[in-house]
Protein backbone atom coordinates (compact mmCIF):
# COMPACT_ATOMS: atom_id res chain seq x y z
CA UNK A 1 0.00 0.00 0.00
CA UNK A 2 1.00 3.51 -0.45
CA UNK A 3 1.66 4.41 3.08
CA UNK A 4 3.61 1.57 3.45
CA UNK A 5 6.03 2.47 0.77
CA UNK A 6 5.70 7.01 0.94
CA UNK A 7 8.58 8.12 3.05
CA UNK A 8 8.74 11.88 2.81
CA UNK A 9 12.82 11.06 4.41
CA UNK A 10 13.62 9.45 1.20
CA UNK A 11 11.19 10.82 -1.51
CA UNK A 12 11.89 14.52 -1.16
CA UNK A 13 16.19 13.35 -0.45
CA UNK A 14 18.73 13.20 -3.01
CA UNK A 15 21.58 11.54 -0.91
CA UNK A 16 24.34 10.24 -2.58
CA UNK A 17 22.96 12.25 -5.59
CA UNK A 18 25.40 14.85 -7.85
CA UNK A 19 23.07 17.63 -9.06
CA UNK A 20 24.48 20.18 -12.14
CA UNK A 21 22.86 23.58 -11.53
CA UNK A 22 23.20 25.94 -14.30
CA UNK A 23 22.80 29.14 -13.12
CA UNK A 24 24.34 31.38 -10.39
CA UNK A 25 22.14 34.26 -10.65
CA UNK A 26 18.73 34.83 -8.35
CA UNK A 27 17.06 31.59 -8.79
CA UNK A 28 20.53 29.80 -9.53
CA UNK A 29 21.52 30.66 -5.92
CA UNK A 30 18.33 29.92 -4.37
CA UNK A 31 17.56 26.61 -6.20
CA UNK A 32 21.37 25.17 -6.12
CA UNK A 33 20.86 26.08 -2.00
CA UNK A 34 17.83 23.82 -2.12
CA UNK A 35 18.93 21.06 -4.11
CA UNK A 36 22.34 21.08 -1.65
CA UNK A 37 19.78 21.54 1.07
CA UNK A 38 17.75 18.27 -0.05
CA UNK A 39 21.38 16.35 0.19
CA UNK A 40 22.71 16.51 -3.32
CA UNK A 41 26.49 17.34 -4.14
CA UNK A 42 26.30 20.55 -6.27
CA UNK A 43 27.89 21.66 -9.30
CA UNK A 44 27.27 24.96 -9.69
CA UNK A 45 27.92 26.48 -13.28
CA UNK A 46 27.98 29.79 -14.88
CA UNK A 47 29.39 31.77 -17.30
CA UNK A 48 30.47 34.14 -14.46
CA UNK A 49 32.95 32.14 -12.40
CA UNK A 50 33.21 34.21 -9.67
CA UNK A 51 29.64 33.95 -9.08
CA UNK A 52 29.27 30.47 -9.51
CA UNK A 53 32.50 30.42 -6.83
CA UNK A 54 30.32 32.27 -4.29
CA UNK A 55 27.21 30.28 -4.46
CA UNK A 56 29.31 26.93 -3.96
CA UNK A 57 31.37 28.23 -0.80
CA UNK A 58 28.00 29.56 0.74
CA UNK A 59 27.13 25.86 0.09
CA UNK A 60 30.76 24.46 1.75
CA UNK A 61 30.61 26.62 4.56
CA UNK A 62 27.37 25.14 5.62
CA UNK A 63 29.09 21.95 5.63
CA UNK A 64 27.82 20.50 2.16
CA UNK A 65 29.53 19.48 -1.11
CA UNK A 66 29.77 21.98 -3.78
CA UNK A 67 32.17 23.21 -6.68
CA UNK A 68 31.98 25.70 -9.23
CA UNK A 69 32.76 26.07 -13.12
CA UNK A 70 32.59 28.07 -15.62
CA UNK A 71 30.34 27.44 -19.18
CA UNK A 72 29.00 29.60 -22.18
CA UNK A 73 26.02 27.04 -22.54
CA UNK A 74 25.65 28.26 -26.43
CA UNK A 75 28.76 26.28 -26.91
CA UNK A 76 27.71 22.34 -26.79
CA UNK A 77 31.11 21.01 -26.22
CA UNK A 78 31.18 23.40 -22.87
CA UNK A 79 28.15 21.72 -21.39
CA UNK A 80 30.07 18.45 -22.40
CA UNK A 81 32.59 19.81 -20.35
CA UNK A 82 30.98 20.27 -17.18
CA UNK A 83 29.69 17.25 -17.09
CA UNK A 84 32.81 15.40 -17.65
CA UNK A 85 34.24 17.76 -14.80
CA UNK A 86 31.21 16.88 -12.36
CA UNK A 87 32.01 13.07 -12.53
CA UNK A 88 35.83 13.57 -12.32
CA UNK A 89 35.12 15.37 -9.10
CA UNK A 90 32.34 13.87 -7.44
CA UNK A 91 31.98 10.16 -9.49
CA UNK A 92 28.42 10.73 -11.50
CA UNK A 93 25.47 13.13 -12.49
CA UNK A 94 22.16 11.97 -11.61
CA UNK A 95 20.39 15.73 -12.11
CA UNK A 96 20.46 18.64 -14.29
CA UNK A 97 19.19 21.99 -13.59
CA UNK A 98 18.95 24.07 -17.08
CA UNK A 99 18.60 27.27 -15.17
CA UNK A 100 20.24 29.84 -17.44
CA UNK A 101 18.34 32.39 -19.70
CA UNK A 102 18.36 35.77 -21.07
CA UNK A 103 15.78 38.43 -22.00
CA UNK A 104 15.89 41.83 -23.65
CA UNK A 105 12.68 43.63 -24.07
CA UNK A 106 12.58 44.99 -27.80
CA UNK A 107 9.51 46.03 -30.15
CA UNK A 108 9.36 42.84 -32.89
CA UNK A 109 9.58 45.92 -35.64
CA UNK A 110 12.75 46.77 -34.62
CA UNK A 111 13.94 43.12 -33.50
CA UNK A 112 18.03 42.31 -35.19
CA UNK A 113 18.70 39.13 -36.20
CA UNK A 114 21.76 39.35 -33.32
CA UNK A 115 19.21 39.74 -30.56
CA UNK A 116 17.39 36.87 -31.84
CA UNK A 117 19.69 34.28 -32.07
CA UNK A 118 21.49 35.59 -28.38
CA UNK A 119 17.93 35.17 -26.61
CA UNK A 120 17.57 31.88 -28.55
CA UNK A 121 20.97 30.66 -28.65
CA UNK A 122 21.49 30.93 -24.77
CA UNK A 123 17.85 29.88 -23.42
CA UNK A 124 16.80 27.31 -25.98
CA UNK A 125 19.86 25.82 -27.72
CA UNK A 126 21.94 26.21 -24.44
CA UNK A 127 19.37 24.40 -22.50
CA UNK A 128 18.81 21.56 -25.34
CA UNK A 129 22.69 20.61 -25.54
CA UNK A 130 23.30 20.98 -21.39
CA UNK A 131 20.80 18.33 -21.62
CA UNK A 132 22.07 16.08 -24.80
CA UNK A 133 25.50 16.20 -22.64
CA UNK A 134 24.32 15.42 -19.00
CA UNK A 135 21.22 12.42 -20.66
CA UNK A 136 24.79 10.56 -22.46
CA UNK A 137 26.47 10.45 -18.98
CA UNK A 138 23.05 9.23 -17.20
CA UNK A 139 23.18 6.78 -19.93
CA UNK A 140 26.79 5.30 -19.91
CA UNK A 141 26.17 5.30 -16.42
CA UNK A 142 23.09 3.10 -16.71
CA UNK A 143 21.42 5.03 -13.85
CA UNK A 144 18.02 6.80 -13.29
CA UNK A 145 18.53 10.77 -14.18
CA UNK A 146 16.64 14.11 -13.75
CA UNK A 147 16.82 16.60 -16.16
CA UNK A 148 15.02 19.86 -14.94
CA UNK A 149 14.68 23.14 -17.50
CA UNK A 150 13.41 26.65 -16.61
CA UNK A 151 11.41 27.83 -18.69
CA UNK A 152 8.95 30.78 -17.63
CA UNK A 153 5.07 31.91 -17.64
CA UNK A 154 5.43 33.11 -21.05
CA UNK A 155 6.47 30.20 -22.38
CA UNK A 156 2.66 29.44 -22.46
CA UNK A 157 1.40 33.10 -23.16
CA UNK A 158 2.69 35.31 -24.94
CA UNK A 159 3.78 39.15 -23.94
CA UNK A 160 4.77 42.20 -26.23
CA UNK A 161 8.18 43.50 -27.25
CA UNK A 162 9.30 39.63 -25.71
CA UNK A 163 8.56 37.81 -28.25
CA UNK A 164 12.16 35.65 -28.92
CA UNK A 165 12.33 35.55 -25.21
CA UNK A 166 8.19 34.08 -25.25
CA UNK A 167 9.56 31.80 -28.39
CA UNK A 168 12.42 30.57 -26.44
CA UNK A 169 10.40 29.62 -23.25
CA UNK A 170 7.37 27.89 -25.29
CA UNK A 171 10.25 25.53 -27.31
CA UNK A 172 11.63 24.82 -23.82
CA UNK A 173 7.81 23.17 -22.87
CA UNK A 174 7.60 20.99 -26.17
CA UNK A 175 11.38 20.15 -26.34
CA UNK A 176 10.55 18.57 -22.73
CA UNK A 177 7.45 17.02 -24.01
CA UNK A 178 9.61 15.21 -26.81
CA UNK A 179 12.78 14.86 -24.72
CA UNK A 180 10.77 13.06 -21.99
CA UNK A 181 8.86 10.82 -24.29
CA UNK A 182 12.27 10.03 -26.18
CA UNK A 183 14.56 9.61 -22.88
CA UNK A 184 11.78 7.51 -20.88
CA UNK A 185 13.48 4.34 -22.20
CA UNK A 186 16.39 5.43 -20.09
CA UNK A 187 14.85 6.20 -17.25
CA UNK A 188 15.87 9.52 -17.49
CA UNK A 189 13.33 12.46 -16.31
CA UNK A 190 12.87 15.61 -17.98
CA UNK A 191 10.12 18.26 -16.74
CA UNK A 192 10.38 22.05 -16.63
CA UNK A 193 9.38 24.12 -14.21
CA UNK A 194 7.90 28.11 -15.54
CA UNK A 195 8.11 31.00 -13.04
CA UNK A 196 6.05 34.36 -13.14
CA UNK A 197 8.13 37.73 -13.15
CA UNK A 198 10.55 37.17 -10.01
CA UNK A 199 13.03 39.92 -8.42
CA UNK A 200 16.46 38.21 -10.51
CA UNK A 201 18.72 40.09 -13.05
CA UNK A 202 16.83 39.21 -15.78
CA UNK A 203 13.45 41.01 -14.78
CA UNK A 204 15.73 44.14 -12.57
CA UNK A 205 14.93 46.43 -15.76
CA UNK A 206 11.31 45.69 -16.01
CA UNK A 207 10.77 45.64 -12.39
CA UNK A 208 11.98 49.02 -12.34
CA UNK A 209 9.18 50.76 -14.11
CA UNK A 210 6.93 51.02 -10.87
CA UNK A 211 4.01 51.44 -12.81
CA UNK A 212 4.96 48.14 -14.79
CA UNK A 213 5.40 46.54 -11.29
CA UNK A 214 1.88 47.52 -10.12
CA UNK A 215 0.69 46.06 -13.81
CA UNK A 216 2.00 42.78 -12.89
CA UNK A 217 1.52 42.53 -9.18
CA UNK A 218 -2.48 43.51 -10.01
CA UNK A 219 -2.74 40.89 -11.97
CA UNK A 220 -1.09 38.05 -9.93
CA UNK A 221 -3.66 36.92 -7.64
CA UNK A 222 -1.60 36.52 -4.49
CA UNK A 223 -0.64 40.04 -5.10
CA UNK A 224 2.96 39.85 -5.07
CA UNK A 225 5.47 39.30 -7.46
CA UNK A 226 7.18 35.66 -6.89
CA UNK A 227 10.73 34.68 -5.17
CA UNK A 228 13.18 32.70 -5.71
CA UNK A 229 12.80 30.74 -2.40
CA UNK A 230 9.12 30.12 -4.26
CA UNK A 231 10.36 27.57 -6.55
CA UNK A 232 13.09 25.74 -4.45
CA UNK A 233 10.45 22.71 -3.76
CA UNK A 234 8.77 22.10 -6.99
CA UNK A 235 12.52 21.90 -8.43
CA UNK A 236 13.74 19.69 -5.32
CA UNK A 237 10.81 17.76 -6.26
CA UNK A 238 11.12 17.36 -10.03
CA UNK A 239 14.77 16.33 -8.91
CA UNK A 240 13.61 13.80 -6.10
CA UNK A 241 12.39 9.75 -6.26
CA UNK A 242 8.56 11.39 -5.59
CA UNK A 243 8.81 12.58 -9.09
CA UNK A 244 9.72 9.04 -10.99
CA UNK A 245 6.34 9.13 -12.65
CA UNK A 246 6.57 12.49 -14.36
CA UNK A 247 8.14 13.49 -17.36
CA UNK A 248 7.43 15.68 -20.44
CA UNK A 249 5.81 17.97 -18.05
CA UNK A 250 5.59 21.82 -17.14
CA UNK A 251 5.03 22.55 -13.80
CA UNK A 252 3.63 26.22 -13.51
CA UNK A 253 4.51 28.26 -10.33
CA UNK A 254 2.87 31.76 -10.70
CA UNK A 255 1.06 33.06 -8.25
CA UNK A 256 -2.39 32.35 -10.08
CA UNK A 257 -1.20 34.11 -13.65
CA UNK A 258 -2.33 31.64 -16.04
CA UNK A 259 -5.82 30.87 -14.01
CA UNK A 260 -7.10 34.46 -16.21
Amino acid sequence: MAEQTWRFDTMMRLDGKVAINAGAGGLGQALAWGLSEAGAAVVVADVNMTAAEEVAEKIRAAGRQATAVQVDVTVPAACEKVVALAVERLGRVDVLLNGVGINQRCPSLEMSEELWDRINDINLKGAFFFAKAAAARMVRQGTPGKIITITSHMGLVGLEERVPYCASKGGIVNMTRALGQEWAKYRINVNALAPTFTPTAISAKALSNLELRQTIVDRIPFHRLGEPEDLVGAVVYMAAPASDFMTGQTMVVDGGWLTW
